[in-house]
């Protein structure tokens, strides 16, 4: 048995073994995915989130002795590349309606209640930067946020519903988020199903169901914000680096 196998062994039952081995393998799943897709494939794109769960699935149903860990999470790979690309094409033929809230011209009618002192205080901020670029890079930053969010179903504006309003609570979010973005595999589950896995995340973070499906709006949102490229989003959100 070569080291590669020995690692994916170990990697079936622990976690921070199957990170490292996604970190050494990176490379070569989005080559695959690539190849799969007959495009160049980063991992900030849908087949990315595909290709990792397939890994995942490979690492899980591999059995010493079997043959080979790299023919067997291909093989898987590339299976499930191919569906998901099938069950893009369908949907690329439905029709798509977007909520009119969520297009980024709301009013407190049109938006069903959406708080409106929250796009205030942001247009209060950005008007308040040192300089009109600072200014344009909140305002761009913030749209882009919102085209994100909208993939799950809600507005950049609804934080304000739903963000924590003790500390206890804001602190059991943090550690939800910090836990979530420390795992590339419930980020790819999350981005990928545009849900937040709620089970797997509560039994990685200790955080109670409860609280994550109550805040999961915001957890979502501050996961995206802190992965992503977003430096004056991520400024309000200090506090969840810090343990």
């Amino acid at each position: 048995m070569n080291e590669l196998e020995q690692q994916v062994l170990a990697a079936k039952t622990d976690e921070r073994q199957f990170d490292e081995l996604v970190g050494s393998n990176r490379a070569w799943i989005l080559r695959v995915a690539s190849e799969t897709t007959r495009r160049y494939v980063t991992d900030s794109d849908d087949e990315w989130s595909v290709a990792l769960m397939a890994f995942s699935e490979a690492v899980q149903s591999y059995e010493e002795g079997k043959g080979s860990f790299r023919a067997l999470a291909a093989m898987v790979i590339r299976r499930r590349v191919v569906d998901y690309l099938r069950a893009e094409g369908r949907r690329a033929g439905e029709l798509s309606v977007t909520p009119d809230a969520f297009d980024g011209t709301l009013s407190e009618e049109e938006a069903g209640g959406v708080n409106l002192q929250v796009q205030r205080r942001v247009a209060e901020e950005a008007a308040a930067a040192p300089d009109e670029d600072e200014a344009s890079r909140a305002r761009a930053e913030i749209a882009e946020m919102q085209e994100i969010l909208r993939e799950y179903g809600f507005s950049f504006f609804d934080l304000a519903d739903c963000s924590p309003k003790t500390e206890k609570t804001k602190k059991s979010c943090a550690q939800a988020i910090r836990t979530l973005i420390a795992s590339a595999l419930l980020m790819a589950q999350m981005r990928l199903k545009r849900l937040l896995p709620i089970k797997e995340l509560s039994e990685a973070s200790g955080v109670i169901r409860k609280l994550l499906e109550r805040h999961r709006r915001y957890i979502i949102a501050g996961a995206e914000i802190l992965d992503g490229d977003f430096p004056i989003l991520a400024g309000y959100l200090a506090f969840v680096r810090t343990k």
